[in-house]
């Protein structure tokens, strides 16, 4: 399988340098702005700097970190952004100030590639297209920005860093002067980008890419109808579809699918390693490389997906007394391993029943996260082996070397199969911090999803329903207003909520639930303590009015004054 390799040279690198280095004074023999821009080579490697900007930790290489602030997902450690989430964070926060700076880094280098690509030798047919990309992906970044910030500075192609670096003092720009922005720059992509590349060239941003993104910038600015327009376009252009296999989707093959609208490209492969730490930070010790469970699933969420007939879950309905009792959830739980720690010794009594529970939940829930007593397909001693999650009342017992799954830190909580390395991957993973599998920004089911929310919220709940069903679909699971009461779904607030607890479910594990949650004034609900299936308790989800929008970082203020006067509220 060809794709868009999305890295670059060490030459190309030297122009992406976001600093006060002067790239016009250079040594004849070595690579610089003066002497790089000169073939259609030398553009598609400044594009590749352009794109490979996203998997920067900060930027979106750990996107899926996030839905540990939005409810879906829970953790510790720097993936899991632990002090936002427990509320003791500041302007000199270390992810807040990292994620500001390597977006603006983003912009940079679009703003190079629209200041250099005019003298490349090559058609001016092309140089549009490359000058689209490039607005496509500052677009990108700064939509990034405006949600978690706010209004912000806008530097454009105009800036040039190496000549402007030191008196790059612009004030914020409104939320809606940043907004205008990114929709004049997401309007070029849509008129210049083709609709689709060729098998050598997947990966690229395209016309569909640029207008569901354009959808979502309106739509997260409840311009409804408009944002309902673009994503109508996306839906009718025939270039989309549902892939059958919802749990297949998220591995090498259903990842370069018709559904992945934009998505990041990960390459595995000796010599070619370059993607995100999926694997690394969503796994365990029992997955290649030995991995880090630094991002997990949150139990309520868990909870929360549905039966198979779409009736709503309730542990009592399986376990009585569980809801009540943390006794009971660890007899429900806990098993012993023999004095070897090789072997189960006892089950806990209510395996089968646990068992039998899944597999009756939406299917979903098994494709996404590894549940207490299934299998995982793991990796030990450079071979493969087949790990079962067992959970004992001694923390630290289970081993992958005798087939467990062994948690890092012990927790009793539910684990990510999403995304995670199955086995070696057939040979395709070579590091555990690069997972080869690629990663959406924007798939179709999130645009079937953002285009029922934008119909519902005009008063059209029969679409905005279709639209749902077509997503529940994929995976069997009944369709709403299908019969029962518990599948009904026609009010305005009926549906609203069909579609909140769709979108978790459906893109659970990709970081949206944090953006969600912020855009529907949702955020304080998840204030409150976290705890893991047995109920152990680990901490204390803590929100405030002020997470809404970030803190713009101590270490920009202090570079441009005009921001420290105006910092965003509660900061």
């Amino acid at each position: 399988m060809n794709k868009y390799k999305l890295f670059f040279t060490c030459a190309a690198s030297l122009l992406f340098m976001s600093s006060c280095y002067d790239l016009d004074r250079y040594p004849e023999d070595q690579m610089s702005a003066g002497t790089f821009f000169q073939t259609q080579d030398h553009a598609d490697q400044a594009m590749m700097g352009v794109y490979s900007q996203m998997t920067h930790d900060d930027v979106f290489g750990r996107q899926f970190g996030f839905d540990c602030l939005g409810g879906v997902g829970a953790g510790y450690d720097a993936p899991s952004y632990p002090n936002i989430g427990r509320g003791t964070y500041t302007t000199t926060e270390g992810a807040v100030g990292n994620k500001f700076k390597q977006l603006y880094e983003g912009v940079a280098r679009a703003n190079i590639v629209l200041q250099n690509v005019d003298k490349c030798d090559m058609s001016d047919e092309l140089k549009s297209r490359y000058k689209s990309e490039a607005r496509f992906m500052r677009g990108l970044y700064y939509f990034t920005l405006l949600d978690f910030w706010g209004g912000v500075p806008i530097y454009d192609e105009k800036t040039i860093v190496a000549e402007d670096f030191s008196n790059m003092m612009n004030p914020r720009s409104s939320a809606d002067e940043v907004r205008t922005f990114i929709i004049q720059d997401l309007d070029d992509a849509i008129a210049n980008l083709p609709a689709k590349w060729d098998d050598t060239n997947k990966g690229r941003a395209t016309s569909g890419a640029a207008m569901a993104l354009k959808g979502k910038v309106l739509l997260f600015n409840k311009q409804y109808k408009e944002a309902a327009t673009c994503f109508e376009s996306v839906v009718n252009s025939g270039e989309y579809a549902l892939y059958s296999d919802y749990a297949d989707l998220f591995k090498p093959g259903g990842d370069d699918s018709s559904e992945m609208i934009f998505a990041i490209q990960n390459i595995g492969g000796i010599g070619t390693d370059f993607g995100m730490p999926t694997t690394f930070y969503m796994g365990s010790r029992a997955s290649f490389g030995s991995c880090w469970n630094n991002v997990m699933v949150a139990t309520d969420f868990v909870d929360s997906y549905e039966w198979t007939d779409g009736r709503p879950f309730d542990w009592n309905e399986v376990i009585p007394e569980f809801n009540e009792s943390d006794d009971v959830k660890k007899a429900t739980f806990y098993a012993t391993l023999n004095k070897g720690l090789d072997k189960v010794e006892t089950y806990p009594a209510a395996k089968d029943k646990l068992l039998d529970m899944y597999s009756k939940r939406d299917p979903r829930m098994m494709a996404s996260i590894i549940l207490p007593y299934t299998t995982y397909k793991g990796w030990y001693a450079n071979a493969p082996m087949d790990t079962e999650y067992i959970i004992t009342a001694k923390s630290g017992q289970a081993n992958e070397k005798n087939g467990f799954i062994r948690v890092n830190g012990n927790y009793e909580m539910y684990l990510w199969r999403k995304f995670v390395a199955e086995y070696d991957m057939n040979g395709a993973i070579n590091n555990r911090a690069d997972t080869p599998i690629n990663f959406p920004l924007i798939r179709y089911a999130d645009v079937l999803l953002m285009l029922a929310e934008c119909y519902n919220q005009t008063d059209q709940q029969s679409k905005a329903v279709d639209l749902i069903n077509q997503v529940r679909a994929r995976v069997g699971m009944p369709g709403l207003n299908s019969g029962p009461d518990y599948l009904k779904a026609t009010t305005k607030d009926e549906v609203f909520n069909r579609i909140r607890h769709e979108r978790a479910v459906e893109l659970a594990g990709e970081g949206h639930s944090f953006s969600d949650m912020k855009r529907w004034k949702l955020l304080e609900s998840l204030d409150g303590k976290v705890k893991g299936f047995t109920g152990q308790f680990y901490y204390n989800r803590v929100v405030q009015e002020r997470d809404y929008l970030w803190p713009i970082p101590n270490s920009e203020t202090e570079k441009n004054p005009s921001l420290k006067e105006n910092q965003n509220p509660g900061w």
